[in-house]
Formats: C-alpha cells, sequence, structure tokens
C-alpha cells in the first residue's frame, strides 16, 4: 500500500458520519446494506448519504453491488486488511507488542 492510498482512506474515515456508515457496513460483512437500511439505522438523509457513499467509495473503502433494483454495499475487506497491515508494519521495531505483566503489590490490611 502506498501512503497515498492509507491517506485517501484516512481522510474519507476522518467525517464522524462516513465513519458511523462505514462501520456500520463492516459489521453486515459480506451481506452488506442498501441505502435505505443505512438511513433507517442511521438517519441520514438520502442526498446526504449518497454524497457519503460517493466518497467512501473513491477511497476504495467500499465495494457496491446491484441486485435487481437494489444497491448493496460491502466493506472493502482486502484495502482494510492492507490498511491494517501497513500501520502495523514494522510495529514495535520487530518486538512483541504486548506488554509484559506488571505485578502490583497490594496493601495487605
Amino acid at each position: 500500500m502506498k501512503n497515498t492510498d492509507a491517506v485517501a482512506a484516512f481522510l474519507a474515515l476522518g467525517q464522524e458520519s462516513r465513519l458511523n456508515i462505514f462501520r456500520l457496513i463492516v459489521q453486515k460483512g459480506d451481506v452488506g446494506l442498501t441505502p435505505t437500511q443505512i438511513i433507517e439505522k442511521l438517519g441520514i438523509p438520502n442526498a446526504t448519504l449518497s454524497f457519503h457513499l460517493k466518497e467512501l467509495m473513491q477511497a476504495n473503502l467500499l465495494l457496491v453491488e446491484r441486485q435487481s433494483r437494489n444497491l448493496i454495499y460491502r466493506p472493502n475487506a482486502a484495502l482494510v486488511q492492507d490498511l491494517s497491515n501497513f500501520l502495523l508494519d514494522n510495529c514495535c521495531g520487530g518486538k512483541s507488542c504486548t506488554p509484559e505483566k506488571i505485578t502490583r503489590k497490594t496493601k495487605s490490611t
């Protein structure tokens, strides 16, 4: 993944409504959601939703499929995985990111 691809994804997700839309669609996974279902869940006006979906599509975060009269929006799982890998590449200098257990002394009463 190139920096420009990551920046485009983060810019698209940097707006609260778009982030909410994306998270809702991710929760549905391969089943996806229609715009009507998104409107019902989030209460976003149709024209506003269309704008946000377009922005998420341009960032390649969503895939869309026409089924009869409906458009079904699904997350672009490959891009999400690439983005995660991009962010975590060389995480913690190759060492485990999990902190060692810290034992605390408790007061005896």
